[in-house]
């Protein structure tokens, strides 16, 4: 059959030769459009069709009739041809996941030797349905066979009971009604079931089931030495008989704590003191208590169903446990008290570091500065006593050849009244002599001092006697 329909589909449709398909997916309820141009291929006036190929003929959807657009009978497809730009649309709405297969889009032609259609476009279509699911629910899918990665869970065949196992496999079981219509059921569902599926018809893919399961949790704050109470909710009709269980998550196990049973925690678990479960089977509430709490309680929890050595988590709980305040303390004081304790820098300690460190600054910027003003002031007065010293200089006022001494200021100060001059060489007889008076010298008259006489020896007058000084 599947040869026939390889000989017979290039002779029905000579346009299929050689293409290929695209893959569209789209979700129940969703809409697909696409465009199909035909370019110069077909006339306006002949008739395009939208059809789904079945076994290599033509099972017509839809097409275009004396008008430029045209419904299908069940009014969810839709074609329309744009003859300006030569182009034909389909539209289908409110897709279904037996919506799904293989399309496309085509014009009739009497041009070949055996008429047929011209595919212009192949469109391979998938609709999946995309189910939510909470952690625990059931879930019930009209399948033949429940596949999974190359491997079906359950096939026709298949007539296994519930089982109290973690495997899929065990939890999923298959029921015919009065007309043999097929239902898959999977109970105890886990996040770790979510993926896609598909059922399967024999060989045959006929839904594709994209299933996606959440857990429930919730958040729960205390004090230490407290007590918290959490409640968690499970259906009735499912697991009223069940054993439910207060574990704490620890890596990749959960550490039993209490039980509604009357038999101790699993191997995996240890008793704890303070922690009660109580079940409420008639609505459904798990409440677990938890009294005398410390800080290194905090952590994941599970409410949990318990069957044999197996758990299935129904809610995760995180708890948080706070440290006591002292004795009128505040929330700010305990905080920095765990700051210190922490060695962990707080916003006090912060603020100071800061204020400090811009007066440290602010000392640095002044000592600079007054550093800089007293070198500075050193250097003027440096230049003054060295342009004093050029003053004062014999080389300066002085015949060359000869030096002067000049008597400290201390003698000044005195009122003295002359100046002593040592001549090193011979002057002659008419030689001038000059002598440099500062004007602060020159403007006042020490008292008791009219005149000052300067003589100079002559070589034979060196013999004789001294000069006279008055």
């Amino acid at each position: 059959m599947e040869l026939r329909a390889l000989i017979l589909l290039p002779l029905c449709f000579p346009g299929l030769q050689g293409q290929t398909s695209e893959v569209q997916r789209r979700r129940e309820g969703g809409t697909l459009y696409i465009q199909c141009p035909y370019a110069q291929r077909a006339t306006t006036q002949e008739r395009k069709f939208w059809c789904l190929s079945k076994d290599g003929a033509c099972q017509e959807r839809v097409r275009t009739y004396n008008e430029w657009w045209q419904k299908s009978t069940d009014g969810r497809t839709q074609i329309r041809d744009d003859t300006t730009n030569r182009t034909v649309s389909i539209t289908m709405t409110d897709l279904k996941a037996e919506d799904s297969g293989t399309y496309f889009c085509a014009y009739y032609t009497y041009q070949y030797v055996t008429p047929g259609y011209i595919q212009l476009r192949i469109i391979s279509l998938n609709v999946f349905q995309e189910l939510l699911r909470w952690e625990l629910d059931t879930l019930w899918v009209q399948c033949p066979a429940w596949c999974r990665r190359g491997q079906c869970t359950v096939e026709r065949k298949t007539s296994s009971s519930r089982s109290t196992t973690k495997s899929l496999q065990d939890r999923a079981t298959i029921h015919y009604d009065g007309q043999g219509t097929p239902t898959v059921t999977v109970r105890q569902l886990q996040t770790r079931d979510s993926g896609v599926y598909w059922c399967a018809l024999g060989s045959e893919r006929t839904t594709e089931i994209v299933l996606s399961v959440h857990k429930r949790t919730q958040q729960r704050t205390a004090e230490e030495s407290g007590t918290v109470s959490v409640q968690c909710h499970y259906r009735i009709a499912d697991y009223a008989s069940a054993t439910k269980a207060w574990c704490r998550k620890e890596g990749e196990t959960c550490r039993v704590l209490a039980t509604t049973g009357s038999e101790p925690p699993a191997a995996n678990g240890t008793a704890r003191a303070g922690v009660t479960v109580r079940d409420d089977s008639q609505q459904g509430i798990v409440t677990v208590t938890m009294a005398q709490l410390q800080p290194q309680d905090s952590g994941v929890y599970w409410c949990a169903l318990q069957e044999r050595a197996a758990l299935s988590r129904m809610e995760e709980i995180t708890l948080s446990v706070s440290r006591a305040l002292p004795p009128g303390g505040s929330p700010d004081t305990e905080r920095k008290s765990q700051d210190i304790l922490l060695g962990e820098p707080s916003s006090s300690t912060f603020i100071i570091v800061t204020v400090v460190l811009f007066i440290l600054l602010l000392l640095a910027l002044i000592t600079s500065t007054a550093l800089g003003v007293r070198y500075y002031k050193l250097l003027a007065r440096t230049g003054n006593r060295e342009a004093e010293d050029t003053r004062d200089r014999p080389g300066g006022t002085a015949q060359p050849g000869s030096s002067g001494r000049r008597k400290s200021s201390q003698d000044d100060s005195q009122g003295s009244g002359y100046i002593n001059l040592d001549v090193q060489s011979q002057p002659g007889p008419e030689d001038p002599l000059y002598c440099n008076v500062e004007p602060s010298q020159a403007a006042r008259s020490p008292p008791g001092v009219e005149y000052a006489l300067i003589a100079f020896s002559r070589p034979q007058e060196q013999q004789g006697t001294s000069p006279t000084q008055t």
